[in-house]
């Protein structure tokens, strides 16, 4: 499952497109371009750590909403927290998913995209992007990105496996973290993992 989260949320991290493009047209472009960078990068392809995190720190902020993912993540707790709180969480929760899946992403080897067919009506500023991973030997897995229109253009706030949302899958853990600390506990807990992570990866790395 990580895996195939790790491959989704990477998909979307490529290099900028233009604002008007369509929300489908978007996520192929960049799903392709994404994937290709990762089938041609050796230092990748031989487990890099270093290189994805590179790869998703460098092409992530200009594709996703981060403070509308941290507020599905925290659910009805997110209204408790203030203004500075809320930031501190976006950028937390951000690290977190870029290190929890950077690692991952290395995996990556001969899985194929389908894209679905793709309706929008004029007006909408909210959308479902299908697609399906499909993988030599296994079942095919259903990806749907959840896109929304900002003034930037679309955003990414969400990302279901097999119907299972990426961010609200965090969404009970993140809850009993609020119930034993406060917001302040739910950061400090975000960013002491954060910190594990990061140091299992430098010691990849180093092997």
């Amino acid at each position: 499952m990580k895996k195939l989260i790790a491959l989704v949320f990477a998909t979307l991290l490529a290099s900028a497109v233009q604002a008007q493009e369509a929300p489908d047209v978007l996520v192929k472009k960049v799903t392709e371009e994404v994937l290709d960078i990762i089938r041609k990068d050796k230092d990748i392809q031989n487990g890099s750590a270093k290189k994805v995190i590179e790869l998703v720190d460098a092409k992530v902020i200009p594709h996703f909403n981060f403070k509308h993912m941290t507020a599905l993540a925290v659910g009805k707790d997110w209204r408790k927290a203030s203004p500075q709180q809320q930031e501190q969480l976006a950028v937390e929760f951000k690290t977190l998913l870029v290190r929890t899946y950077s690692n991952a992403l290395t995996g990556y080897k001969n899985q194929k995209v389908v894209y679905k067919p793709f309706k929008m009506n004029a007006g909408d500023v909210d959308v479902l992007v299908r697609t399906e991973v499909q993988q030599p030997g296994n079942k095919p897995v259903q990806l749907d990105y959840s896109l929304e229109k900002l003034d930037a253009g679309w955003k990414v706030y969400d990302v279901s496996v097999a119907g299972i949302s990426l961010v609200t899958n965090y969404r009970e853990q993140f809850g009993q973290e609020v119930r034993n600390g406060g917001i302040d506990g739910l950061i400090k807990a975000i960013a002491t993992k954060n910190k594990s992570l990061e140091g299992n990866l430098a010691k990849a790395d180093g092997k």
